[in-house]
């Protein structure tokens, strides 16, 4: 039996790579045969797993999970201080980043004199 090398390169979608072309943005993925393409995504998950399911378990049953887990992501996006954002919420970060945002692309209104 002959097994075919897996070739990772292929499995980003062209139309994917050509809309961020479009856009002028850069893929949040990494390259052939790093590890870094699902680093952001592995990081919450061992988040998830250490400060809800390892803490909280063990688990009646599934539904228990997933209504927990609804607790937490309600928190860990809304609630939750983030140093990286000068420790307030993410949720409240947002609202004051387009608040700026709005008061900087506002037209001043002409003033009738």
């Amino acid at each position: 039996m002959l097994l075919r090398l897996l070739e990772f390169g292929q499995y980003t979608s062209v139309t994917y790579t050509d809309r961020l072309g479009d856009i002028h943005a850069l893929p949040s993925i990494g390259s052939i045969g790093d590890s870094y393409d699902n680093a952001m995504a592995e990081t919450v998950n061992g988040l998830y797993k250490t400060e809800l399911i390892r803490r909280q378990g063990p688990w009646r049953n599934a539904e228990h999970v997933e209504l927990a887990t609804l607790t937490y992501i309600d928190w860990f996006n809304q609630r939750r201080l983030h140093s990286e954002l000068g420790d307030i919420p993410p949720a409240e970060f947002e609202t004051l980043y387009y608040a700026q945002t709005r008061n900087r692309n506002q037209v001043p209104t002409p003033n009738p004199t």
